[in-house]
């Protein structure tokens, strides 16, 4: 049992020394600097300074690639393309803002779906780079009003969209490190289909509860390191995608995502979910702290959106006030079965959760301590469970499940610690 645990260990060595290495090569393409004020950037916080700063991206790049420069200023613009070989280095005091004209943002097909234009967006790719003590603002707040009551907006393709911040789509080689994210109208980090991501020393940024503010939002991609970030956002600190819900497929899956040395505040913490139908794997998160996040752990799916999900490694976990520790459902958006729950046909999108490994965390302040269920259909299969303790107003609710571990303390202040329902298999000491 131990050793099946720990099986997802080896895989994350390697996208580790890939990381590194790309980072170094990336030294040698940045030979030109392109300030942006050179080609006629304001920042003043006014002018439109999007033309001047798509130029210098350009010359840069026509140059064999290089560092656009942005120094201290508010420099406002509509959407922009980085290109191969690129970065884009913002100073100490240098704000990028978002266009607060929302006719600034065209539309576009993103994830096969009708979507706008992101802010920042890079496609087919390579060696990119956003770095620097400066910030990105998405100026998101008059987009979060037109959507706060409006039912599934935060869905893809829900007719309602709105621009992502930064977009990597079908990338290599992507780092993004030492800036301050903030107030993207949705989703505000998204690697596409990329693969060798690094995203660290990163802080990201919006009030809670702005709709669907996801901090990261690695979808269908590899080989992504995302460490010592500092999150506080209204939706998901980190959420690992796959595809969208009722996908045709094929979908690619995310694998080798390892995410370690972070602070969550408000958000919905790490999930591995909803959208699901490409599947994931060789997940290992560690050394996180969370502190009132609504979720802890939490991987998520339905039956219209799910895939294989395995190998996912939760370990060194400190929660405070988090809401639900443990989330594992294939219910989504609800977490427990209904009472009159039945087995459904098996197909493609049928979420098939198992090897999951969580150890060494530590909850108190907790709502609920948790829930570990799957389908009638398609149970959640070794649930390993070492070194837990949590303190709860209520207990952990385990159904259509295989869940097994030592040394597992549960403390509800109401009811049982451990509340069994249908389809529960338990072997806990």
């Amino acid at each position: 049992m131990h050793r099946q645990a720990f099986l997802p260990r080896q895989p994350f060595l390697r996208p580790a020394i890939v990381l590194l290495l790309s980072a170094s090569a990336g030294l040698l393409y940045a030979a030109a600097a392109c300030n942006v004020r050179d080609f006629g950037a304001k920042g003043d916080g006014t002018t439109k300074d999007t033309a001047a700063l798509q130029k210098a991206i350009d010359v840069c790049a026509a140059k064999g690639g290089g560092t656009v420069r942005l120094t201290a200023g508010t420099y406002v613009s509509a959407p922009i393309e980085l290109k191969s070989n690129i970065t884009l280095h913002l100073d100490k005091g240098a704000t990028l803002l978002g266009s607060p004209d929302h006719a600034d943002y065209p539309p576009a097909t993103e994830f096969h779906l009708p979507d706008t234009q992101p802010l920042i967006s890079a496609t087919n790719a390579e060696n990119v780079t956003i770095d620097g003590q400066g910030t990105i603002d998405g100026n998101g707040k008059s987009w979060w009003e037109e959507v706060h009551h409006v039912h599934n907006a935060g869905v893809l393709g829900s007719g309602h969209p709105r621009p992502k911040l930064v977009i990597f789509d079908h990338c290599k080689h992507v780092r993004v490190e030492g800036v301050t994210v903030e107030n993207s109208p949705m989703w505000q980090l998204v690697p596409y289909y990329s693969d060798d991501v690094v995203i660290r020393k990163v802080r990201i940024l919006a009030p809670y509860p702005s709709p669907n503010t996801d901090a990261i939002d690695p979808f269908s991609s590899s080989n992504v390191l995302i460490e010592h970030v500092y999150s506080d956002t209204g939706d998901d600190n980190v959420a690992i995608k796959s595809g969208p819900i009722n996908s045709p497929g094929p979908d690619s899956p995310a694998t080798n995502i390892t995410i370690r040395d972070c602070t969550f505040m408000h958000g919905h913490g790490i999930s591995v979910g909803s959208e699901l139908s490409g599947g994931a794997s060789n997940i290992l998160a560690e050394r996180i702290h969370f502190d009132g996040t609504d979720n802890g752990i939490r991987v998520k799916a339905n039956r219209d959106r799910g895939h294989d999900v395995g190998h996912l490694v939760f370990r060194d976990l400190d929660m405070k006030n988090v809401k639900y520790a443990i989330v594992i459902s294939e219910y989504y958006p609800k977490v427990l079965p209904p009472a009159d729950e039945a087995p459904q046909p098996v197909g493609r999108l049928t979420p098939r959760f198992h090897d999951i490994t969580i150890e060494n965390l530590t909850a108190t302040g907790s709502t609920v301590a948790g829930a570990i269920v799957g389908l009638p259909e398609s149970p959640v299969e070794n649930v390993v469970l070492n070194n837990v303790k949590i303190g709860a107003q209520t207990g952990l609710t385990i159904g259509y499940a295989t869940v097994m571990g030592t040394n597992v303390h549960i403390q509800a202040a109401q009811g049982e610690p451990i509340i069994k329902v249908a389809g529960a298999q338990v072997t806990l000491h």
